[in-house]
């Protein structure tokens, strides 16, 4: 599946508790369609994990990030509307970046999420209210039993978020549907969702 990304790309990570051990599930979500392009759960934010992490974006994405690098290229750099990536100031963040995206994407580093008390054009609120619904429903659960338990949780949530629950900012769209992506699940989406994996998803 190939969403089309309408607006920024912000991402950032979650820490969460497993036996009472720091995790961190890592995600980007475009902040227009609110589709959460990357998900990954890990348990340290290494050099490897971060590119494992933004890969796929650039594996299902950057075919649009490069046709609006070409189109902005004869441009100067300051002046390109490239499609832009907004992180907080975790350096592997921006390591990992410019690995996969340098030149063709924009960055901007080091975003907290009241950026415009400090005057600065963009903020990383879109991925800190995704993390902070997760924070909500983790709370009351205490943290998790297993890393297997923690990572089938988070990937279904991320499933759930872009598929089955329709967005108040998005006309009542799942994210899924603003991205461009319809797999015609109808009214009851979780069981066509189901049902689409079930029938329609090659075996691998």
């Amino acid at each position: 599946m190939k969403p089309i990304i309408k607006g920024r790309i912000h991402y950032d990570e979650k820490f969460v508790k497993v036996k009472g051990e720091g995790r961190y599930d890592l995600n980007a979500i475009d902040s227009k369609t609110k589709y959460i392009l990357a998900h990954l759960y890990v348990q340290s934010r290494t050099f490897e994990k971060c590119i494992e992490f933004l890969r796929q974006i650039k594996d299902t994405c950057y075919d649009q990030i490069l046709e609006v690098y070409r189109k902005e290229k004869h441009k100067p750099v300051k002046k390109r509307k490239l499609i832009t990536f907004v992180s907080d100031k975790f350096a592997l963040y921006k390591v990992a970046f410019n690995k996969l995206f340098y030149r063709v994407a924009k960055l901007r580093f080091g975003v907290p999420i009241a950026c415009k008390k400090y005057g600065l054009e963009h903020n990383n609120n879109p991925i800190e209210r995704y993390n902070g619904d997760i924070k909500d429903r983790t709370k009351i659960m205490r943290g998790f039993g297993s890393d297997e338990g923690a990572e089938a949780f988070l990937n279904l949530r991320s499933i759930i978020h872009n598929f089955v629950n329709p967005h108040m900012g998005l006309n009542g769209k799942t994210p899924a549907e603003a991205a461009g992506i319809s797999l015609r699940l109808e009214r009851r989406k979780l069981l066509g969702l189901i049902k689409y994996v079930t029938y329609k998803v090659p075996k691998s």
